[in-house]
């Protein structure tokens, strides 16, 4: 697992694949450097020896985000290795991972420790789980957690590759699974938290579980939630 550059003061990390019901999920750590100098560090992944020492060198570990109630395998081994960082929990994950301390619980609209570099929406209304989406301005980059994704198709074998066509996890491009379409209890307000997201000067997205998309990302956002905001 190592750093790599995606845009100015965003770097990647491509985290261990996990597994769930037989499904394999490739995992995405991003870290955006702030104006400040410190770094946020969206969805950790595993923490090697090797990254620490990457991630050290790149600044201050300041704030730990969990994206959704979904991505926090790896929140512990963080919380442990740097204690001074705030770490925010989405809906939900306070009640999920009680052998965590969280310092923060994130919200609408972004803390000011981070508004000047990184915009955020919570979409809101899902079974399945709440999501909060990112902006980081000056690489003009969006990021999706769960929302949006396209699984390598050669990994699903047997009734697993017809259940992941099903849900539109191997299509040709990036999609929202038919689950979390379904999940939807509230349409209207995930509407607006989309079109909040939509109105952002997006150039590219990066995603959890599918590849970056590094041109015309605010119409790439328009396509993949084309469902929604008809």
């Amino acid at each position: 697992m190592m750093l790599q550059p995606f845009a100015e003061s965003i770097w990647l990390v491509g985290g261990p694949t996990t597994e769930v019901f037989g499904f394999r999920y490739p995992t995405r750590m991003v870290i955006i450097q702030l104006s400040g100098g410190g770094l946020f560090v969206w969805s950790p992944t595993h923490l090697t020896s090797e990254l620490r020492s990457s991630v050290d060198a790149l600044g201050e570990v300041r704030f730990l985000v969990a994206p959704n109630s979904l991505h926090h395998l790896f929140l512990g081994e963080w919380r442990d290795a740097y204690p001074t960082a705030r770490l925010y929990a989405p809906p939900g994950l306070r009640k999920k991972r009680r052998d965590i301390v969280f310092d923060a619980d994130l919200g609408d609209l972004p803390p000011p420790a981070w508004s000047q570099d990184i915009d955020q929406v919570m979409v809101r209304g899902n079974l399945i789980t709440a999501e909060v989406v990112f902006f980081h301005h000056r690489s003009r980059t969006a990021i999706f957690t769960d929302l949006i994704q396209q699984l390598d198709p050669s990994t699903l074998k047997g009734w697993r590759g017809l259940v992941a066509r099903l849900d539109l996890l191997v299509g040709p491009r990036p999609e929202t699974p038919r689950k979390f379409r379904a999940a939807f209890f509230n349409r209207g307000a995930a509407r607006k938290a989309i079109q909040h997201a939509g109105s952002w000067p997006t150039v590219r997205v990066v995603m959890a579980h599918a590849a970056p998309v590094e041109t015309d990302g605010q119409a790439f956002i328009g396509q993949a939630f084309r469902w929604l905001l008809r």
